[in-house]
């Protein structure tokens, strides 16, 4: 079954709010068997959200729509709705009575625009919505169902988990879809086509794989569809293992989890930890080990050491090394990557070293040049890398490639 969704807003149009809800929405509707055809954000003029119902309903049997169900004039998505469906509003005596309860809870006054909060499309079923004053709104209409939900994240959350997500299950006899991802790292989305080649020309029509690359790594899919779960998972887990045999010496791992996390995963079932030694990365390697719930248990801390001195001071990389080769050369960021092995009393350690521009650049160094090392207690690997001008860039670029080296060092030791 297909579904659209709708986000309204010019907040969203404008980026002064990021659209979460639609990324959200588009996983949950997955796992009971909805696909989603297509997202639209339109602005809160009302011909605008008309134009997108008109199209949503040629597309999908399921429209979700999130946003201008406040009480302030900017909010014209009830409005429209009740014209569009042609129902004249009508006040919801259980809306009311929920808006007045919290209202007298938090001992503040009601104003009208509160009290029209109430007010409903005659015609649709209202759905209280427990964490806010908008009720949710469905209707069914020519065979296709319209839901109309708040805006407001963890509003719209309580609503699909507790309301939305089971009415939709029970209105549709749904089929199964099953996804298996498969990251892999160190070679390009058209080479990895390339090796695969034979197996995808074998897929069913009902198994679809999609490449989503990402900056050193790509992310291979395998997405099915049909009537019978176990089966379809078993289909597709057949395939999924031949691709990852095809390819073993690029797979990291068959979950649906960033390069870091499986990196983390793997070395704290073995009892190791690691450290950074960063320069040009600035942190942004330690920020993508720390965001994951647990990374301690690996993760033992590292340095941002810009300067000479501090790369001397903490790390213990030799004065006369930095006035001979450089901050950005082979030797420096070895003993970078040394230094925080010793002084940071880690298993592994990581070390950047570069010039991320867009300023900087020396003859023979441009921007864009990076030196990178991965180290053990036992040895150390270092590669030079010429990214591009963009700093932002420069800086992810390092990052992806200094974690797969690490990686390939870590299946050299422990294969």
């Amino acid at each position: 079954m297909l579904a659209e969704i709708i986000t309204i807003g010019d907040e969203i149009l404008i980026g002064q709010v990021v659209d979460t809800n639609s990324a959200w929405m588009g996983q949950e509707l997955n796992k009971i068997g909805v696909s989603v055809k297509q997202i639209t954000s339109v602005s809160d003029q009302a011909e605008h959200i008309k134009q997108a119902l008109d199209e949503a309903q040629q597309r999908a049997d399921l429209i979700l729509m999130t946003g201008g169900l406040g009480p302030t004039k900017d909010d014209v998505t009830k409005l429209t709705l009740s014209s569009y469906f042609n129902m004249p509003l009508r006040r919801d005596e259980a809306t009311l009575a929920h808006v007045t309860d919290i209202f007298a809870r938090l001992n503040r006054p009601m104003i009208e625009a509160n009290i029209k909060q109430a007010d409903v499309p005659d015609g649709c079923t209202v759905i209280q919505n427990k964490n806010g004053t908008a009720p949710c709104m469905w209707f069914e209409v020519n065979g296709k169902i319209f839901v109309s939900m708040p805006g407001v994240p963890f509003e719209m959350m309580y609503l699909m988990e507790e309301e939305i997500l089971p009415r939709i299950k029970k209105a549709f006899n749904l089929s199964s879809i099953i996804h298996k991802t498969i990251l892999t790292a160190g070679l390009g989305e058209s080479f990895l086509a390339q090796q695969i080649e034979d197996i995808e020309d074998q897929l069913p029509s009902h198994i679809k794989l999609a490449y989503l690359p990402k900056l050193g790594q790509v992310r291979l899919r395998l997405s099915g569809t049909g009537a019978d779960e176990e089966a379809l998972e078993k289909e597709i887990e057949h395939f999924a293992q031949q691709i990852m045999t095809r390819i073993a010496k690029h797979v990291v791992i068959d979950q649906d989890i960033a390069l870091e996390k499986a990196i983390l995963d793997q070395m704290e079932a073995k009892g190791l930890t690691l450290s950074t030694a960063e320069s040009c990365t600035g942190g942004y390697i330690s920020h993508l080990i720390t965001q994951h719930a647990g990374s301690s248990a690996v993760f033992a801390g590292g340095a941002v050491a810009y300067s000479y001195d501090l790369k001397e001071s903490i790390l213990g990389v030799k004065h006369e090394t930095l006035t001979t080769f450089g901050a950005v050369s082979e030797q420096t960021v070895k003993e970078m990557a040394q230094g925080a092995i010793s002084h940071f009393k880690t298993d592994y350690a990581i070390a950047v070293s570069g010039i991320a521009g867009p300023g900087g650049g020396l003859p023979g160094k441009p921007v864009g040049t990076v030196w990178i090392a991965v180290a053990s207690k036992h040895k150390v690997e270092a590669k030079l890398f010429t990214f591009g001008s963009k700093r932002i860039q420069n800086i992810e670029r390092s990052a992806m490639a200094a974690l797969t080296m690490l990686l390939n060092l870590l299946k050299q030791d422990l294969n």
